[in-house]
């Protein structure tokens, strides 16, 4: 099978790298030549552009950041082909990237036109879980274009679960980061509150490990989250936490925005979707 591979950040770079030792007959592109470098040398082929990229394959995986660089690759921008524009007939998009369902059917009314179809692959376990093929994968679409791509989403993970129709996975990926993030909150203020307490955090630890309230996931968030209070991001780390705090913002508006389209009342969602800045110990006054 002809894979193509588009994005080649924190999660798509190991990713991608999954698939040539697999079997698959890979060509890739992002915008950092060092990405790329990396995953040719597992044994892919790199390409000049998205459109080249479409060209050379039938499943074409995407895992760019946010609705916008997904309409940018598939549609293309400033005058310039998409990928959409290089794909045969009967191709299949799989989007791994976290975005809007209504993106996901939009790219897949584009794909439709030309004789292809999309099938939403949001992707959890982290960059860890991407390297070690452990991750799980949260698929939408109709049943034929998930079985035929299961092969390809099988070469990095440990579990593909079908959540149902086209966009599923993709709201599937957002209740999953949901309950990711309110973990995430209720660790950081445990942490701050035995740390005014003065209680060594090592008993929090051993405490809600032994509770098994505190998970493998969320051992990950612990060290930040026991910094001492008078202690911000260390400068180094910083631009890597802002970026964690851009993408979890985006995930809680658009999951805020899904239980608004259905009548539902998320309040807690709401409070942590304010706070992510404190969570992530970021000194930004304009989010605290």
């Amino acid at each position: 099978m002809r894979v193509g591979y588009i994005g080649l950040g924190n999660m798509g770079k190991p990713m991608a790298s999954n698939l040539a030792p697999a079997g698959f007959e890979t060509t890739v592109f992002d915008l950092v030549p060092e990405a790329v470098e990396a995953v040719v040398a597992t044994g892919a082929r790199a390409a000049s552009s998205p459109l080249e990229v479409a060209k050379a394959c039938e499943v074409l995986c995407l895992c760019v950041p946010a609705d916008q660089h997904v309409r940018a690759v598939l549609l293309g921008e400033a005058g310039s082909s998409g990928a959409l524009d290089g794909l045969a007939s009967g191709s299949v998009v799989v989007i791994h990237s976290t975005i809007r369902a209504e993106t996901i059917d939009e790219m897949h009314a584009a794909a439709a036109a030309r004789g292809c179809s999309v099938v939403d692959a949001a992707v959890t376990g982290g960059e860890h879980g991407a390297r070690a093929r452990e991750l799980v994968v949260l698929a939408g679409g109709e049943s034929a274009d998930v079985e035929r791509v299961r092969p390809v989403l099988e070469a990095s993970s440990k579990l593909v679960i079908h959540a149902g129709s086209r966009g599923s996975g993709a709201n599937l990926k957002l209740a999953v980061n949901l309950f990711g993030y309110l973990h995430y909150a209720a660790v950081r203020e445990a942490f701050a509150l035995v740390e005014v307490a003065g209680i060594d955090s090592q008993h929090l630890i051993d405490a809600t490990r032994a509770n098994g309230q505190l998970s493998d996931a969320e051992m990950v968030f612990v060290p930040q989250a026991a910094r001492p209070q008078t202690e911000s991001v260390p400068a180094e780390a910083e631009a890597l936490m802002r970026t964690h705090l851009a993408t979890a913002e985006k995930d809680l508006a658009h999951a805020l925005e899904l239980a608004r389209k259905h009548g539902l009342a998320l309040p807690t969602a709401a409070v942590v979707s304010q706070g992510m800045a404190r969570v992530y110990r970021i000194d930004d006054p304009r989010r605290r």
